[in-house]
């Protein structure tokens, strides 16, 4: 349902991307897998390079938070090896490298929570927390860690 999902909308979910430093990218921990913090590397590449509200607009901000969310599938998929063993996406906590300032975070985020939502209906709605921060990993806009409860088997 979820691969579907993802065809009729034209997704493709990238390889998880590799750790920048001593860390794995998720953990799966009982029946929940937790990511690590993904931030909006397309194919090895950043996307998107600054701080919301300065070098970014908030628009450019929701497209790196989208690109977040899917690094953070990718991630699922490597260690769940299929995105259908997935039962509800929990969490996510949306970090947004931004002006002094800026209160929009909120509004960045749903470019992740709004793409989780459109992959995976009712079982996409999550918690969130949404952070404005001074700065990211390679002068990322946006990172993204996610937590999913997984299917028993």
């Amino acid at each position: 349902m979820i691969n579907e999902k993802l065809a009729e909308l034209g997704i493709t979910i990238p390889e998880a991307p590799t750790p920048l430093a001593a860390y794995v990218p998720g953990q799966v921990v009982g029946n929940f897998l937790y990511t690590s913090g993904q931030v909006a590397l397309q194919n090895g590449t950043l996307a998107y390079k600054g701080r919301v509200g300065a070098d970014l607009t908030e628009e450019e901000g929701i497209a790196a938070a989208r690109i977040c969310a899917l690094n953070c599938l990718g991630v699922a998929k490597k260690y769940l090896g299929d995105l259908e063993r997935i039962e509800q996406i929990v969490k996510i906590t949306v970090f947004v490298n931004s002006i002094e300032g800026y209160g929009n975070q909120p509004k960045v985020a749903n470019g992740a929570s709004e793409l989780l939502v459109q992959i995976f209906g009712e079982k996409g709605k999550h918690a969130r927390s949404a952070v404005g921060v001074s700065g990211l990993p390679l002068d990322s806009p946006v990172e993204i860690e996610m937590i999913a409860l997984i299917k028993e088997q």
